[in-house]
């Protein structure tokens, strides 16, 4: 796709960072995170080598959702501060060579919303989807109307992906809350009302569908770009877009999605061409050229899950991996099915987008899940940062933290039985301390219990030793920051797609990754290699050695 900027140069070369803001850094002792507190932890951040933070939801909200249920999208929730807490947190941390990417919930809103509320007492406003109450069956309501634990597993899909025909049963209807009579769309949770972006198909037997050019959509577009304005306007360097895919509904294909996203990318491009654009899509050769700058290869896809699934921690329907997944210790996974869809997607979005690769979400596991320990996370930050995908940590995956199994659900974690996203969230463990140095208030008040592990990693720990994961994710991400050769989108050429893992990129470096417990060897290029980054892995005489779960980045 055509741009003014196609894109930010910034943003080719970063390392991005994702922070949990009621989990990062409590800095008035309430045990709730908030923008003081990451600002108190910039420098730890510059040090590390991250250069854009993805910061989770930080407006206004009921926190059923636990932000993703926006109640003003111009507003800071005051249990993180104030506006200006968020454009001096920018500010600064603009100040030291790092960039604040927004999540936007554009697909929805909280049903605490003015708008919704609006349109719940005013029967012509079309800003959201209501239905009649004749026009939606018994089968499609929600039984306990307004209430997450309605959910079943496999009762709920996302509106807008668009394979369904018209006129098919689609996610359940909830009762209008207001005057107006009838039933609303929700997006995911019940308490989400999807804003009305219009339909790509009409269909006689569903009458509420309006097209993508009717009034209650356009007036939408105009806002979702009001609200990127305002927050760009105050320094914020880009938005990453929540369920970016699921906008226009019934669409196949996603044509109708992918154009409203073009227009709102012309118009970007246009007013704040240094601007970011990333979407929450999970396939990229469709949202890069929609005019995104980078699509995440969600943890709960098939491409991430081949890779980091190890069918342990949170149990998602579908997601469990049909064989070990590749960074799995006893070495029996593959490669081929991450590589050959990153190929492909590669293929389709050239110089058009990237893609993503997070470390891990706060929707799913984190790398240190189940039996998979920190001491085996090496070669997996060996590869996020050496692969020519836009490498993100989770944070606290630097360090190892682990998925803590067996929380209770909080603001609207466990999403059905089994799928509890508390185990990714718990409190950032920066030191020793009863709390972890997370908040100056007592233990039961914390967002979440900590890990309760005796021997829980810590940065202040992990900072005194030079050979801990936090040292050699450091190492990796200063490498790549040196090395051209390793960044985003530079050629990669795969020698071995086994056990161990052999890429070389740009032709000058080369990457030996064993993820299993038993050394491998296999067989390289002949010539010199000068070690760069190693840590059990050796490369001699035409051939790599690796130890169990070693790794190793050479100049050749």
């Amino acid at each position: 796709m055509a741009g003014v900027n196609a894109l930010p140069d910034w943003l080719r070369h970063a390392v991005a960072y994702e922070i949990y803001p009621q989990s990062f850094a409590d800095s008035n002792g309430d045990g709730i995170g908030d923008l003081a507190g990451i600002s108190e932890r910039l420098d730890y951040l510059a040090w590390l080598g991250v250069d854009v933070l993805w910061l989770n939801p930080c407006f206004a909200s009921p926190m059923r959702d636990a932000g993703y249920d926006v109640s003003d999208y111009l507003t800071v929730d005051r249990r993180y501060g104030s506006n200006e807490d968020l454009v001096a947190l920018a500010q600064a941390a603009r100040s030291r060579g790092i960039r604040m990417l927004l999540d936007l919930v554009a697909g929805h809103t909280s049903d605490q919303h003015p708008w919704f509320r609006a349109a719940c007492d005013h029967q012509d406003d079309r800003r959201y989807i209501f239905a009649a109450p004749d026009q939606v069956t018994s089968s499609l309501r929600y039984p306990r109307p307004g209430h997450a634990a309605s959910i079943e597993s496999g009762s709920v899909r996302w509106p807008g992906e668009g394979e369904a025909e018209a006129g098919s049963p689609g996610p359940q209807w909830v009762l209008s809350p207001g005057s107006r009579p009838g039933w609303y769309l929700p997006n995911f949770f019940p308490f989400q009302p999807a804003l009305n972006f219009g339909y790509a198909r009409m269909h006689e037997a569903e009458p509420w569908r309006q097209p993508v050019d009717a009034a209650g959509p356009r007036a939408n577009r105009a806002a979702l770009k009001a609200v990127m304005a305002h927050w760009l306007e105050l320094g914020v360097a880009g938005f990453r877009v929540d369920l970016a895919n699921t906008l226009v509904k019934d669409d196949p294909g996603q044509h109708e999605t992918a154009r409203l996203w073009r227009e709102i990318r012309g118009w970007l491009d246009g007013a704040y061409p240094d601007a970011a654009l990333l979407s929450e899509w999970n396939r990229p050769s469709v949202s890069g050229p929609a005019g995104f700058h980078a699509d995440f290869y969600l943890a709960v896809g098939p491409e991430h899950g081949s890779l980091l699934n190890n069918g342990q921690g949170m149990a998602l329907p579908g997601a469990s991996p049909a064989r070990p997944c590749y960074f799995s210790a006893e070495g029996a996974g593959s490669f081929e099915p991450f590589l050959a869809a990153w190929r492909a997607d590669a293929a389709a979005t050239g110089d058009t987008g990237l893609i993503a690769l997070f470390s891990s979400d706060h929707d799913f596991n984190r790398p240190a899940c189940g039996d998979r320990t920190a001491g085996q996370l090496g070669p997996v930050f060996a590869f996020l940062l050496t692969w020519p995908t836009l490498p993100g940590i989770h944070c606290g995956d630097e360090i190892g933290m682990r998925f803590v199994p067996d929380l209770p659900s909080v603001e609207g974690s466990e999403i059905w039985p089994g799928w509890n996203r508390a185990g990714s969230r718990t409190p950032m463990q920066w030191d020793e301390g009863v709390t972890a140095g997370f908040s100056s208030g007592p233990a039961g008040s914390l967002y979440l219990p900590l890990d309760p592990s005796p021997g829980r990693p810590n940065v202040a720990s992990q900072r005194a030793d030079p050979q801990s994961l936090l040292y050699q994710v450091r190492r990796l991400i200063a490498l790549r920051k040196e090395l051209p050769a390793l960044r985003t989108g530079g050629a990669v050429r795969v020698l071995h797609a086994g056990y161990p893992l052999v890429y070389l990129r740009g032709g000058s470096h080369l990457v030996v990754i064993n993820p299993a417990r038993e050394p491998v060897t296999c067989a390289v290029p002949p010539g010199l290699a000068e070690p760069l980054v190693a840590s059990g892995v050796t490369v001699a005489g035409g051939q790599a050695s690796a130890e169990g779960f070693g790794y190793g980045v050479f100049s050749i």
